[in-house]
């Protein structure tokens, strides 16, 4: 079964120094749907447990399996439009809208 257009919670705005959790869900898919995250547009790299030079400055912990995007410490750079898609390679993938969280 293809995946249902998730349901993304992003806060519209967060202190700096805070911690926040953006959350992604869609039920309908069958195989269970893996999740991406994108801010501005562009997919955000899932941090491995190498942690190559790279992912050195990456702030945040994304599973693409529960659909969570973590920050420990959100910055003013973590503003930004965010949404997520949903994709289990059956039919098309789904994304939610767009949302704006400013920090």
């Amino acid at each position: 079964v293809a995946p249902a257009t998730p349901v993304c919670e992003v806060p519209s705005s967060a202190m700096t120094g805070t911690v926040v959790q953006m959350s992604c869900k869609e039920t309908e898919g069958s195989p269970p749907s893996e999740y991406q995250w994108y801010k501005n547009g562009v997919a955000l790299l899932e941090k491995t447990e190498a942690g190559s030079a790279r992912a050195a400055n990456i702030t945040y912990t994304m599973n693409k399996k529960s659909g969570t995007l973590l920050f420990n410490t959100v910055t003013k750079n973590d503003s930004g439009e965010y949404f997520c898609e949903a994709s289990n390679g059956i039919g098309l993938s789904q994304k939610c809208s767009v949302k704006r969280m400013q920090v």
